[in-house]
């Protein structure tokens, strides 16, 4: 299965997180005047997305995205560049307009279950330790994206290779983390 290619931070295996790695810097993919992102704090929930709204590099199948405080996330240089992708969506990524390498993606609607998240691609940083990988969400969708139907079964089967369980939305923990916050809402549980 090791000529399924899926990213290229992961085709060659999963590389281990370091638990006491407290953050790295993030630059889009411009030659000169780059967007900087300085990220204070290690990621969270890191996995490969198959939805056709994340970034991905030339020639990936899914792409490569973690989350982090949006109060670790700061812009240091060329914030004049970054335009968001599609205000209309829920995670309004804010991407270079010299690449288009998404920087990171901001939920500013408060009742949103991930509001105080920022989503982050870490392989535009040139550091080690981020957090691994942990599974693939939305696997069904890079059929959306021009992915042949008949490749799935051998996608699937690289992903689980690898070590990322194939969801066709997210992880079982993040999937209870959405419904609690909506039964929360929603008076369903008592808030904790």
């Amino acid at each position: 299965m090791s000529q399924v290619t899926i990213h290229p931070a992961v085709d060659r295996g999963v590389k281990p997180g370091n638990p006491g790695f407290s953050g790295g810097t993030l630059r889009c993919l411009c030659a000169n005047d780059p967007v900087i992102v300085e990220i204070a704090s290690q990621t969270a929930h890191n996995h490969v997305c198959g939805c056709t709204k994340c970034w991905k590099p030339d020639g990936a199948v899914f792409s490569q995205v973690a989350v982090v405080g949006r109060d670790a996330v700061t812009v240091t240089q060329g914030a004049n560049k970054l335009s968001v992708v599609d205000p209309s969506a829920a995670i309004q990524r804010h991407a270079c307009s010299g690449c288009g390498a998404h920087m990171y993606g901001r939920i500013e609607d408060t009742g949103h279950p991930f509001h105080g998240l920022d989503f982050v691609h870490t392989e535009l940083s040139d550091q080690s330790g981020w957090s691994a990988p942990e599974f693939a969400a939305f696997c069904s969708s890079v059929i959306e994206s021009g992915v042949n139907p008949e490749r799935m079964d051998g996608i699937r089967a690289r992903l689980r290779e690898l070590g990322l369980a194939p969801y066709d939305c997210l992880s079982p923990p993040l999937m209870d983390a959405i419904a609690t916050h909506v039964a929360k809402a929603n008076g369903v549980l008592e808030p904790a």
